[in-house]
């Protein structure tokens, strides 16, 4: 009974399989076809490959349901693989099986056969060529190269060179030491040579003079600087400094000045009447000496923190106005917010400067005189591309009872103004700076409010209160190769010089980017307040403002001062991309004069001090600051005031600066 279905099966397999055939049968050939049980049989026997005829109906049904053979499976393929008989070619008769195609395919072999031969090998014919290394010449787990630095040495990339700062250079901290891995070494080395005609009020020494006879407060006003300096910076640094801060930094750095200046009167370089007007000088200081340390990183993009402690580089802000100098401290310091945020925290206790050349002295003792910074700065605050900071100092000085004298025999502290007695004071700097641009405005500018306590006023001899401020700011803007400028600045002066207030601003240690800069003659020169009070100059050299100090190195803050106003404006061209030519010209007055007419018992002097114009050029030979040089000419037409406080002792209508200037950097 099981097979009876698979019979049903066959047979309708057959009946279709012949309505197909009959299907393909072209239409005028088409005659009915009728399939009787025996031409199953008989059909059914051929498919199979059976010679001989079934005993019975279940033997049939055995051999149909039975799987047929490999021969006859390797037949049944070889004839798919035939191609259809055309449609006109008459039909193969029933009892032709088709032929069988003795040649294997392309790709494929027989089982049991024996394979095709190989290819015949190829022959290289290449002159000259190498031969390959054998596989046992190279390592099995990895093959040594040189570190990512010196990779592209090992290439023939680079050729590194300990006297070119330009390629990568052992010396420059571009390759790590191979005895210390992931230390980097650095050294700088500048040079840096000025020389300095100009022209100033020179006094007639008192007790002597370097022509007999004369009876002018004033003698010649030609003088000559020559100063040449060497700066040698030594750093070892850890960790690669491309993308994060360095986890560990040491550095020193130590200055050697040879200075020569020449004057035309005596007791202007020396206290001694005996020594000459001219005065030869060299002295070695102690710039940077520091160790930097990374305490950690806050985010994946390297906010940070670190901490660094000893003589550093730092300024209060972006021009130099109040505090800019290398002091011994310690500084915490980092960044937020993708360094969005940078903020500041210091101590710095002062240092001794030698007289003249204005390098560190770690030879003496350290001054009683501290200044605490905290300044936190924004990027693209209030807009983008203007930086905004807010800044908090402190300076606290304790220097009443330190009588100190200069190397030149000058008393310096406390200054030879006023009632001579020494000061302490306390004053606390609140300010806001601004640098960056406006959309196409550039823009620089800072505020600063004074206040705090001086416990010996110069005049009164009584405690007084200290509140005075300071206003400054540069816009610019670009045409091209053209950048126009302004410059505006006002420090408040003191009005009344008996009362409890003293309304004079003073910085700490100023060292203004700004108006010209040192190319300025008022900011270059310092001007003597002779007659007014002994070694005290109305203004400091690289300072514009009028403070009545006795040094900007070695003295105090004065707010007992006629007040600064300057008001200017220039040009930058950059003719060429090695050469740039910079002009100004600026304006000067003091804000109140009262305290000048104490000091000279004069009954009224006018506020106007002069005109300053200036032009310089920088060239840059090879369009870095490895080969700077610089000239300048400034030319200084004195004012109503500046007339009624000084003279000339051959009636000259204008005063001089020429700077020359070569800065050569390794």
């Amino acid at each position: 009974m099981r097979r009876v279905p698979v019979l049903a099966l066959t047979a309708v397999a057959a009946l279709a399989g012949a309505a197909q055939a009959a299907g393909r049968t072209p239409a005028r050939a088409a005659v009915p076809v009728t399939l009787t049980i025996d031409d199953i049989l008989i059909g059914a026997e051929r498919t199979t490959a059976v010679a001989a005829a079934p005993a019975s109906i279940d033997q049939l049904l055995d051999r149909l349901c039975a799987p047929p053979a490999p021969s006859v499976q390797l037949a049944a393929r070889n004839a798919a693989d035939q191609p259809p008989p055309a449609p006109d070619s008459a039909p193969a008769t029933e009892s032709a099986p088709p032929p069988v195609d003795q040649a294997p395919l392309e790709g494929r072999t027989r089982p049991g056969l024996p394979p095709p031969p190989p290819p015949a090998p190829t022959i290289q014919d290449n002159p000259g060529a190498v031969r390959a290394p054998p596989p046992e010449a190279f390592p099995t787990d990895q093959i040594p190269i040189p570190d990512r630095w010196r990779l592209a040495g090992a290439l023939g990339l680079t050729q590194p060179r300990w006297f070119d700062p330009y390629n990568q250079n052992l010396l420059k901290g571009d390759i790590p030491l191979k005895a210390m891995p992931g230390w980097f070494f650095e050294l700088t080395g500048v040079s840096d040579t000025v020389v300095e005609p100009r022209s100033f009020p020179i006094p007639v020494g008192v007790q002597t003079t370097e022509r007999p006879g004369s009876l002018d407060t004033f003698g010649k006003n030609d003088s000559l600087v020559l100063a040449q300096t060497f700066v040698t910076g030594l750093a070892l640094i850890k960790g690669s400094t491309a993308f994060k801060p360095p986890e560990l930094e040491f550095r020193l750095s130590l200055a050697f000045q040879d200075n020569y200046v020449n004057v035309p009167e005596k007791r202007i370089l020396h206290v001694e009447p005996s020594k000459p007007s001219h005065r030869n000088d060299a002295f070695v200081g102690v710039q940077e000496a520091f160790v930097d340390y990374h305490i950690r990183n806050v985010s994946d993009r390297y906010d940070f923190d670190s901490v660094r402690v000893g003589i550093q580089p730092f300024s209060t802000d972006f021009r130099g106005f109040l505090f800019q100098d290398n002091q011994f401290g310690a500084r915490l310091f980092g960044n937020r917010d993708n360094n969005r945020f940078q903020y500041n925290l210091a101590v710095f206790k002062r240092l001794e400067k030698d007289t003249n050349s204005g390098l560190n002295d770690v030879g003496q003792s350290l001054r009683d005189d501290y200044v605490f910074v905290a300044n936190l700065y924004r990027q693209d605050l209030p807009v983008p591309g203007l930086t905004s900071q807010l800044t908090v100092v402190y300076n606290r000085n304790r220097e009443a009872g330190d009588i100190h004298i200069d190397h030149n025999g000058f008393p310096v502290r406390p200054a030879l103004i006023g009632d001579l007695r020494g000061r302490d004071y306390d004053v606390t700097y609140l300010g806001y700076n601004a640098d960056g641009h406006w959309n196409r405005l550039n823009l620089t500018a800072s505020a600063y409010y004074a206040l705090g306590s001086d416990r010996n006023s110069i005049f009164t001899g009584r405690k007084a209160k200290i509140r005075s401020y300071f206003l400054a700011a540069e816009p610019s803007m670009d045409f091209d190769w053209v950048r126009v400028r302004l410059s505006g600045l006002y420090a408040s002066g003191d009005k009344n010089p008996y009362d409890n207030t003293e309304h004079g601003f003073d910085a700490i240690y100023e060292n203004p980017q700004f108006a010209g800069s040192d190319t300025s003659y008022w900011i270059r020169q310092t001007i003597p307040f002779a007659g007014g009070g002994r070694v005290i100059g109305i203004n400091g050299r690289n300072g514009v403002l009028n403070d009545l100090r006795s040094s900007k190195d070695e003295g105090q803050s004065n707010f007992n001062n006629p007040g600064t106003v300057l008001l200017g404006g220039g040009a930058d061209f950059d003719v060429l991309p090695q050469l740039r030519v910079s002009t100004n010209i600026n304006h000067l007055s003091f804000v109140d004069t009262s305290v000048l007419q104490v000091l000279r018992s004069e009954g009224s002097i006018p506020k106007s001090i002069g005109w300053d114009a200036s032009v310089s050029t920088i060239y840059r030979p090879q369009m870095t600051q490895n080969l700077v040089f610089r000239a300048s000419l400034a030319v200084f037409q004195p004012g109503s005031g500046f007339k009624d406080l000084f003279t000339n002792y051959d009636r000259d209508k204008r005063y001089y600066s020429i700077l020359l200037n070569a800065i050569l950097t390794f």
